[in-house]
């Protein structure tokens, strides 16, 4: 038998995937990752919104990889729309991932959320999926910081 050989890995479904699984997952892409881009100034980024209580009500959280901020959630409480709140975090978040190197930033947003609020500070349609939720659409948006 060639010992060169490798048995092939077997598919596991598990009932409640683990945090150690997802780790063990994320490491070899991140390993892989490595070899082929600088990942730059990684690392979370948020910028909070709170209450007189200095408890958090809203705010961005993303992370910073590769040289652009991933923007994975922002939120607005409804008190506070229309007061150009969400444009003051956003543009805070912009800032500090300049500070950070970063070209650009990227999201996602579904089609009952904000991307007509997106596109007004910059941000440009780059894909859609549609039906995702059924009857509507997630739609994926960019914006670059800097001229190419």
């Amino acid at each position: 038998m060639d010992q060169d050989l490798i048995a092939p890995p077997r598919l596991v479904i598990p009932d409640t995937p683990r945090d150690e699984d997802r780790a063990a997952i994320l490491a070899g892409l991140a390993a892989f990752n490595r070899d082929h881009a600088a990942p730059g100034s990684t690392g979370a980024l948020a910028v909070l919104l709170a209450d007189d209580a200095g408890r958090t009500i809203g705010g961005l959280w993303g992370r910073t990889l590769f040289s652009w901020l991933q923007i994975e959630l922002l939120f607005v409480p409804e008190q506070q729309r229309g007061q150009a709140v969400g444009s003051a975090v956003l543009r805070r978040a912009e800032a500090l991932a300049l500070a950070r190197g970063c070209i650009g930033a990227s999201l996602d947003t579904y089609s009952f959320q904000a991307r007509g609020f997106y596109e007004k500070l910059g941000y440009s349609l780059v894909g859609t999926i549609t039906d995702c939720p059924p009857g509507g659409a997630r739609h994926f948006l960019h914006k670059r910081f800097a001229p190419a």
